[in-house]
Formats: C-alpha cells, sequence, structure tokens
C-alpha cells in the first residue's frame, strides 16, 4: 500500500515513536507485509526466526526490535512492539472514517449499475457498469468492483483479515489497509465474505462464480473463471489460479497455490499445494484415483484383521 503522499525516515520514527539506524532522511513511499513489500517500503519483524528474511527483502525499511547489522542501502527503525508500531502507522494512513449515508458520497457508480434497498456502500468504493447489487449487501471502504458484477443478499466485501497475534494478556489484532478487488463478469453468492488484504489487495478474477456462503480469506488472489461452490472456506494468502473448479465445502489452508484447471472435490480439505490439471478429493486431499485406491484398501482391513487373529488361535 502506497502512502498518499511519500515520508521521511524520521517522519516514520515520530510518528511510531522509534530509533533510526541509518538515513533519516530517506523516503518512504509505502508499508507492506513481507509477501507484498517492494522497494521504497517499511515492513516489520518482531521475531528472530524471520530477522534476516526481513532484512533480506525487497524492503527499504524495517521496523524491528533488536539491534542488528543492517544491510546495504537499507535503514531501519528500532521499536520494542513492532507489530504496534505497523498497526500504528496503518491507523495513520488510512484511518476509519465513520459513514454519514448508506452510500457514501465518495463512492463512484457506474452507468446501468442496480443497487437495492439496504445495501451499504462505504468510502471511496468504484463500482462498474451494469451492476446488481441486491439488497444488504456491505461493501466496505476502497473496495473496487467491475463491470457486469452481481452481488447477492447479505455478501460483506471487504471485511477485516482474521489475523492476530498471542500476548500474554490476549490476542492483538493486526489492522487492515488492503482493499478488495472484483474483476468484471463476477458473480457472488448470497452471504459471501470477502475479506481485504492487510496492505495489499485481495482479488476476485474476472468471470469466477462463487455459490453462496463461502468464505475468501485475506490477500487471496482467486484467477479467472474459476467456479467454488457453497461454503468454500479459503483461507488468507492463498493463489488459486485461473479455471480452477472448488466444489462445496472445501477448505483450504494459508499460504497455498492451487494450479490452474485443478478440481477439489467436495467436503475435501487442502494443506498443502497441489498441482493443476488434476481432480482432487479426501482431507487431507490426495489425488482421486489415489483416494479410491486407499479407501479400497482400507475396507480390507477388517478381513485382514479376521485373518491375524484366526492366525493367532
Amino acid at each position: 500500500m502506497d502512502f498518499k503522499a511519500p515520508h521521511t525516515l524520521s517522519d516514520i520514527a515520530d510518528i511510531v515513536k522509534g530509533k533510526v539506524i541509518g538515513n533519516s532522511d530517506a523516503i518512504v513511499t509505502g508499508l507492506n507485509e513481507l509477501h507484498v513489500v517492494r522497494k521504497g517500503d517499511i515492513t516489520f519483524v518482531d521475531h528472530p526466526k524471520y530477522y534476516k528474511k526481513v532484512l533480506e527483502s525487497k524492503a527499504s525499511f524495517v521496523i524491528i526490535n533488536k539491534e542488528v547489522e543492517v544491510p546495504n542501502g537499507k535503514s531501519i527503525i528500532l521499536h520494542d512492539a513492532p507489530m504496534d508500531a505497523f498497526n500504528t502507522l496503518i491507523e495513520y494512513s488510512r484511518p476509519l472514517v465513520p459513514a454519514s449515508d448508506m452510500i457514501s458520497e465518495t463512492a463512484e457508480i457506474g452507468e446501468g449499475t442496480v443497487i437495492q434497498p439496504g445495501t451499504f456502500v462505504g468510502n471511496n468504493v468504484k463500482i462498474g457498469k451494469n451492476c446488481i447489487i441486491h439488497a444488504n449487501v456491505s461493501i466496505y471502504d476502497n473496495s473496487v468492483i467491475g463491470d457486469n458484477v452481481v452481488l447477492h443478499s447479505n455478501a460483506v466485501i471487504g471485511g477485516d483479515a482474521y489475523y492476530f497475534q498471542r500476548r500474554k494478556e490476549g490476542f492483538v489484532k493486526f489492522l487492515s489497509a488492503g482493499k478488495v478487488i472484483i474483476e468484471n463478469n463476477v458473480e457472488i453468492g448470497a452471504s459471501c465474505t470477502i475479506d481485504k488484504g492487510v496492505t495489499g489487495d485481495t482479488i476476485i478474477g474476472e468471470g469466477t462464480k462463487m455459490d453462496n456462503q463461502c468464505q475468501i480469506g485475506h490477500d487471496t488472489v482467486i484467477g479467472k473463471h474459476c467456479l467454488i461452490g457453497a461454503f468454500a472456506a479459503i483461507a488468507g494468502v492463498t493463489v488459486i489460479e485461473d479455471e480452477v473448479i472448488i466444489w462445496a465445502r472445501v477448505a483450504i489452508n494459508k499460504d497455498l497455490v492451487i494450479g490452474k484447471k485443478a478440481v477439489i472435490m467436495a467436503t475435501s480439505a487442502v494443506d498443502k499445494s497441489i498441482e493443476g490439471n488434476k481432480v482432487y478429493m479426501g482431507s487431507p486431499v490426495m489425488e482421486v484415483r489415489q483416494y479410491w485406491k486407499h479407501f479400497a484398501s482400507l475396507k480390507k482391513v477388517p478381513e485382514l484383521l479376521r485373518k491375524l487373529k484366526s492366525l493367532e488361535k
């Protein structure tokens, strides 16, 4: 995510109340999590396990809780609680602006789009042409919706990421400043929920169709022309490539890649990345032919046990 205007690193340190090590006059253009970080961005790290990875990333600036050797071309801000400092920057950069109308005056709505009663459209939302937004849909701030999109009743577009850090005193929420982007010709079923990115974007690709009551986690990218069945749950930072079919009640874990044209049968659970152009089922998921071989083998277990008992006699 970009700042509305660039800041010096010294400005950033003043905002978060940290100490600069490096070039305090360097220009910071945005803030991002590690998986979407770019040159000019500031990110954070608060665990020794990830120090090396973050310090060697594309980030130009890092908020960190320990003095370390700073790589060439980078600067750091020392802070006792880097995640809290990052939250402060998110809140500073994209504060909540309370709504005063059901459809914000700052929303851009395209020609031919129909918005049914009870729908909420937040600040800086962009909706394209010839869309149908059914009753009681909630579209949070900064969401972007393309042309010919259908959103069925009670869908929630742009809710916060489900992202918490455990501490002794309880859980601390990681604030969300990203957005949801829904491309052209997408249809979202009733009561679906699509969470915005933390600093990046959650994207639903062109032509994708989603059944009712699906959950899409933060920063997930779904490709073009996918089919997603009812009650599917897709965790954050996952990539679903083009033309994937996900049938009802499938659960997909975070940080995975589902290959192009993969088909996942109903009620399956995916705990690892899977290749495209194959059919999968089971929990944990496996290729369908392998699944049925395993299932056939399991059916023989009682008979094998009976034979073992007879041999013992």
